[in-house]
């Protein structure tokens, strides 16, 4: 799995490449932890939880894949916002045609507000061959 991010002006794309969708839903997890300056590199299971560590359930729905992982992000952006919950990992991840249900785990922290708006501008989720490719441009 990766993903890496692509400077525009006023707006950052994250584009991830992934062995399958459960994974392009993580990467975006990192990703958006990153951006917000928290390290998530390395192995998640040898990383023990912070002191200030809790995890948050969350749901989207959406019509269709790209639009999913939209909504996945716009509910991780939210978190940040409101309570101040960044995710670093997911714990638990159930997806379904139109919906994701998951735990993730995180930091309680004072995150920056960074985000503006998830957009649905070159907004992609699709098998590439034998992995999964997805974009996503947000407005910061």
């Amino acid at each position: 799995m990766s993903y890496r991010w692509v400077d525009h002006t006023s707006e950052v794309e994250l584009e991830i490449e992934a062995a399958g969708e459960h994974e392009v839903l993580e990467a975006a997890v990192r990703a958006l932890a990153e951006l917000h300056g928290i390290d998530t590199t390395g192995p998640t299971t040898d990383r023990p939880l912070t002191a200030h560590a809790t995890d948050r359930r969350l749901t989207a729905h959406a019509a269709d894949r790209p639009a999913l992982l939209a909504a996945w992000m716009e509910e991780l952006v939210f978190l940040a916002e409101s309570e101040g919950f960044v995710a670093t990992e997911v714990l638990e991840l159930e997806l379904g045609a139109g919906s994701v249900s998951a735990r993730v785990a995180g930091v309680l922290d004072e995150p920056p507000p960074l985000v503006k708006a998830v957009t649905y501008h070159r907004l992609t989720f699709e098998p590439a061959g034998e992995v999964y490719v997805a974009r996503v441009i947000l407005d910061v």
